[in-house]
């Protein structure tokens, strides 16, 4: 499997972000992506989920299901985590199996691996900011897809958190996935990079 990006401009509210930016990154691989504030990271990794069109120049999946989108094949994991704080942490995780759909894994199992087994019951409300990006990265693992598009996944997480992350994230790349992530520090992982305009 391949990702690729050819010619890439990308245009938000009439500014140019950036352009003609071309990347790749091949199954097992990370591409991290870097770049000062507001150099266009986020925005990339919005462009592959298809929640955003490019200007100009295309966006690539060679060796995915054809008969899916990118943005099918992929999970976005952005700054916000995108949960229900009314429902527990267990029916947060279940509405996400039903609504994604695809090849799915064992909720109980998916929480477990991300250290909130004890906590399925719980209100999303009361889960701390480290907590609710730990249920976000059991989404990633209660369906399955070969593409993480992951936005400073580190955010909030604490050194077990980052440790753990860094373990998930080898274990999808040693199944053949792919990550690309929008970072400023370390993700624990060798990464090929992508810069995006000027660093500081």
């Amino acid at each position: 499997m391949r990702l690729s990006g050819r010619g890439v401009r990308c245009v938000r509210g009439g500014r140019e972000v950036f352009s003609s930016l071309d990347f790749e990154a091949r199954a097992g691989e990370v591409l991290a992506v870097r770049g000062r504030n507001g150099a266009g990271k986020t925005s990339l990794l919005r462009l592959i989920a298809g929640l955003l069109i490019p200007a100009a120049g295309a966006i690539a999946l060679d060796g995915g299901d054809t008969e899916l989108t990118i943005a099918e094949q992929a999970h976005y994991l952005g700054h916000r985590d995108a949960l229900k704080p009314a429902l527990s942490v267990g029916e947060n995780l279940s509405f996400w199996r039903e609504f994604l759909g695809g090849e799915v894994s064992d909720t109980a199992e998916s929480l477990r691996a991300v250290g909130l087994d004890h906590a399925v019951h719980l209100p999303a409300a009361y889960l701390s900011a480290g907590q609710r990006r730990r249920l976000s990265l059991a989404r990633l693992l209660a369906v399955r897809r070969p593409l993480w598009l992951m936005d400073e996944p580190n955010a909030a997480l604490d050194t077990a958190g980052q440790g753990l992350l860094a373990g998930l994230m080898g274990e999808h790349l040693a199944r053949g996935g792919l990550i690309v992530a929008a970072t400023h520090g370390s993700l624990g992982l060798d990464a090929r990079e992508l810069r995006i305009g000027s660093l500081p």
